[in-house]
């Protein structure tokens, strides 16, 4: 054998899971002369792209990390002491190990098949329950994407429940010291569905207008300063308007929290909660709010139910909320919650404790209080009467300049406003650090004092007034109380992760959701401190390295869509779905155009789009679509040519909802620009396309893309997630901006999300993602994904029938199993749903977009042999069907009515079922070799819809429950 000294693995051959023997042997399969013949038969030749995507030649998985690493260095870590809502923070090394770095948690799914996603929902159970105790209040959901989203959802939720006498009310009061993020995400958010915001100092506040429906209120405030809103809020209600806390969890630990104030609905981030800054996210933003609005509360709430045999389980509760079922009648988007870092947050507060949490609130009050101290006795005047963690000083012009100047060569970043310096202290700040914050202020006015640093320490005290200092108890219940040794909280986050499913066990096969490969290699920055340790508000010059990576990925991203640029603020698919409508809405303002406010939306799409457009001031029109699922185009005719002078925009997601490249997609988009209106497409299907065709090709303007399906970012048990917008050139400047870090096009729209750049610190991920694969190995991958589904296609049609398939018999890179028929014997699609976890495998995506369906992805990560594995599990279940159409098994007794099967269930004493306990556990011979246990039977959702219960379950039955465990 000769000897090869240049290496030869390319990533792709990693990445994409068929070897070249699998290949030829499923086109074989398929009756396929090559992928190319393939590929001309399920993309229309006349939108494929003429020549290969322009990308920079790909790298190996060491060169990348090497270079990387390089880039990297160039962001500076300098101490931050902006605050803003975003602190630094210690990670617990047993939450960064065995959670953030653990794809046992990371690649799992959103949480829809309950009975094995037992340890996520138990640890957002924890982050629910820690929330409602520290705000005090009686519901919490299971985290949204920001404090500034939560902030907003907060505004609209208030809006869409009003009292009746405030029916017509439409003004909102927010404080002007309010987060300057949060002020513009308000302002993005009120203008289109009515929403008078006034945005002034409380002195100004008339809460006798009747126009007024709620106020805004930042507790601790922008200045750090701690005010007791008791009587505000009971002059509120006297008045019937409702109440907004936007706040800070570990100050709760010491302050009256917001619901003993009287709030109607709390808000804020969870971050400082062992989730590092990463330049802005992703980070869990929380919601919290009475029971009175539990069935309009945005996102997700997870419950505490029963299943089958009466033991306790979790679910997704209230599951009406999803904007799949609720379509353009949903008041909120948010598809896209930050799971991932929720559990993170959930599980610091398990680790610490009550107890630690007070003792690391109150130590970064008292490095606050300590240099407030030793700054009076220098000279400078401190302005907060009450403070947590941020204390302001006032200061001159001259002294300012000086300041930031030393402050700078110290390494240190202060935030800075007319007439004064803020300083935010945190859980990672030290005594060093309050001396060298006191020298840097001590050299700017030549003032040197002596301190005696450990009589100022012993001298410190908690003391706020009466009605500001907490009294009430909080975390009281077991789990926050009994995994404060290393060894036992590792215990417990491997017990919660051995009852999920995940990548790292079978495929997750979700059409739509795209669960492909997330590689070591790609996340391995992610947890690199030059971009966990850097504040979004820092100045830009310290973030050199992001910058590279936000230009270099915008290019990429532009590249691959055929569009001019691309925005990375979005930090979510919804996110980005409503960037995207807000683009073409200030694109028709600025044309004089007001008045185009009509979205016209297919029949198929994703339930997000309807709400988005509603969120954008848009009125949805529906579009039909034809016997092949395809979209109507006589009736996109007719309705674009009935609204002409009102068009506004067409959403369209491309490769459809149904898993077919239209023909007719040129000739839609024509008929949207020939009577004046924008085409979004909607990037849910975009792995379809790469380096095929694209958006630009089509005759699309803009698009968003799920960074978290297409480029790879895990989807985190159901966050986090990217939506960054790519546009065509009369769209780039409206590109959104961001207040305080100049970003965007040069008319900008306000924010969407809290951060210049969304979820900065998975970003890399994508970035490494299409710098490993090429240009030629995305276009590799694309090919693989449609050809893996047609594979799987082929050895599943004639047991199961296939919905839709494009003019030539092709699936695109999913398709839709037909189960409908066999409700006349009584199986539903949620029975084989629940089957096909005995056989080891998460459901494909149920009922959507067609009710009694089933739609199957596999993407181009996964081997021919995982996919045999699936076609067998589902031609095995299709047989168990057979056997009650022909009577050999009971239509109510039966292997699909009594899934899934525990292992508790199956080692009982007693069996009564009419059929072997081999065959429930063990369907087939592959199964018992790697086996996944469901830790319950099949859950009750009515039954905890009926008795909806959102935090830890009650402490007599914890006891039970850990012995169980």
């Amino acid at each position: 054998m000769k000897i090869n000294l240049t290496p030869s693995t390319k990533f792709e051959q990693r990445h994409n899971g068929p070897s070249p023997q699998e290949i030829t042997e499923m086109l074989d399969q398929i009756q396929a002369a090559s992928i190319d013949e393939l590929i001309d038969q399920t993309i229309p030749k006349a939108i494929q792209l003429e020549k290969p995507l322009d990308l920079p030649k790909s790298k190996t998985e060491a060169s990348f990390l090497k270079e990387f690493k390089k880039l990297a260095s160039k962001n500076k870590i300098y101490k931050s002491f902006i605050g803003l809502g975003y602190y630094d923070t210690i990670v617990p090394g047993v939450i960064l190990r065995n959670i953030l770095e653990n794809p046992g948690w990371y690649t799992a799914y959103t949480p829809y098949q309950a009975e094995i996603a037992q340890g996520r929902l138990e640890a957002l159970i924890n982050f629910q329950t820690m929330v409602m105790d520290l705000t005090g209040m009686e519901m919490a959901n299971a985290s949204l994407l920001d404090e500034a989203t939560a902030a907003a959802e907060a505004m609209t939720m208030l809006f869409a429940s009003k009292p009746r006498d405030k029916k017509n009310a439409s003004k909102f009061f927010v404080d002007e010291k309010i987060f300057p993020q949060t002020k513009d995400l308000l302002i993005t958010r009120a203008a289109p569905i009515g929403i008078e915001l006034v945005i002034a100092p409380l002195s100004e506040l008339d809460l006798t207008d009747v126009d007024l429906f709620g106020i805004l209120l930042q507790y601790p405030n922008l200045d750090g300063e701690v005010i007791d809103h008791k009587q505000l809020v009971a002059s509120a209600k006297e008045n019937n308007v409702l109440t907004a806390f936007a706040s800070d969890l570990l100050s709760l630990t010491l302050l009256t929290s917001p619901g003993e104030m009287g709030a109607d609905v709390v808000v804020g981030t969870s971050q400082r909660f062992g989730v590092p800054m990463g330049y802005g996210g992703p980070h869990a933003a929380f919601f919290a709010t009475k029971e009175a609005y539990k069935r309009q509360i945005p996102g997700r709430i997870i419950g505490v139910s029963v299943d089958k045999e009466g033991n306790r389980a979790y679910r997704m509760a209230l599951q009406t909320r999803e904007q799949h079922i609720k379509r353009e009648k949903a008041t909120s988007n948010i598809c896209t919650a930050q799971v991932l870092l929720a559990v993170m947050a959930g599980m610091y507060a398990v680790y610490h404790g009550p107890k630690s949490l007070k003792e690391i609130a109150a130590r970064t009050h008292g490095l606050a209080q300590l240099t407030a101290k030793a700054l009076k006795m220098i000279g400078y005047e401190q302005l907060n009467k009450n403070f947590f963690d941020t204390i302001k000083i006032k200061t001159d012009p001259v002294q300012q300049s000086k300041i930031k100047a030393f402050a700078l060569s110290a390494e240190m970043n202060f935030r800075y406003e007319e007439g004064a310096v803020v300083l935010a202290f945190d859980q990672a700040k030290t005594i060093s650090d309050v001396k060298a914050v006191v020298e840097v202020f001590s050299k700017s006015v030549n003032h040197r004092v002596e301190f005696d640093w450990a009589k100022m320490v012993s001298e410190l005290e908690l003391s706020y007034p009466e009605g500001l200092m907490r009294t009430s108890e909080y975390l009281t219940h077991p789990v926050f109380n009994q995994f404060h040794s290393e060894h036992e909280m590792l215990r417990y986050i491997k017990r919660l992760e051995n009852k999920d499913l995940s990548l790292v066990h079978s495929m997750i096969s979700l059409g739509s959701c795209t669960m492909k490969l997330n590689a070591t290699t790609e996340m391995i920055p992610v947890t690199w401190p030059e971009f966990g340790q850097l504040h979004p508000f820092a100045p830009q010059d310290q973030a050199a390295g992001y910058y590279e990576l936000f230009q270099n990925l915008r290019n990429w991203l532009s590249e691959i869509t055929g569009f001019a640029d691309t925005s990375l603020q979005p930090n979510s698919g919804a996110q980005g779905e409503y960037a995207g409508l807000m683009v073409i809405r200030a694109y028709h303002q600025s044309r004089g155009d007001h008045h185009r406010n009509i979205a016209l939306i297919p029949t198929s799409a994703h339930g997000t789009n309807p709400a988005s457009a509603v969120m954008a001031g848009m009125k949805v029109v529906l579009v039909k679509c034809d016997e092949s699922g395809n979209i109507d185009v006589e009736d996109l005719r007719a309705k674009a040519e009935s609204h002409k002078e009102n068009l506004a925009s067409l959403m369209v997601t491309y490769p459809s909802t149904h898993g077919v490249f239209e023909e007719a997609i040129q000739e839609i988009c024509q008929i949207i620009h020939d009577n004046g209106g924008q085409v979004y497409m909607d990037g849910a299907n975009m792995n379809a396309q790469v380096g095929l065709t694209s958006p630009g090709r089509i005759g699309a303007d803009v698009c968003h893309l799920n960074l978290h399906k297409t480029f790879c970012i895990p989807h985190g048990g159901g966050g986090p997630g990217m939506g960054p917008i790519c546009v065509a050139e009369h769209l780039v400047p409206f590109l959104p901006g961001n207040p305080l870090i100049e970003t965007g096009g040069t008319s900008a729209i306000s924010s969407i999300s809290a951060a210049p750049y969304g979820s900065a610190s998975i970003l890399p991920i994508s970035y490494a993602y299409i710098a490993m694969m090429g240009g030629d190995g995305l276009t590799n991958a694309t090919k693989i994904a449609i050809l893996n589904a047609n594979y799987i296609k082929s050895r599943l049609e004639t047991h199961y029938p296939i919905l839709y398939t494009g003019k030539e018999g092709r699936a695109a890179h999913e398709m839709i199993l037909d189960c409908r028929a066999f409700k006349e014997i009584g199986i539903e699609v949620e029975d084989i749903a629940k089957r096909l976890m005995d056989y080891g495998f998460h459901a494909p995506t149920v009922s959507f977009p067609v009710a009694g369906t089933l739609m199957v992805e596999p993407t181009e990560s996964e081997t021919k042999a995982e996919l045999d594995r699936f076609c067998d599990a589902m031609i095995a279940i299709r047989a168990e069907i057979q056997e009650v159409y022909e009577g050999k098994a009971d239509k109510e007794n039966n292997v699909l009515k009594n899934a899934p099967h525990t292992a508790q269930l199956a080692l009982a004493d007693n069996w009564d079922f009419p059929y072997s306990r081999e065959k429930a556990v063990y369907p087939l011979p592959f199964v018992k070799g790697n086996k996944f246990w469901p830790s319950v039977r099949r859950v009750d959702s009515a039954y905890g819809d009926r008795n909806l219960m959102c935090s830890c379950i009650p402490v007599e039955e914890y006891a039970d429950a850990e012995v169980e465990a």
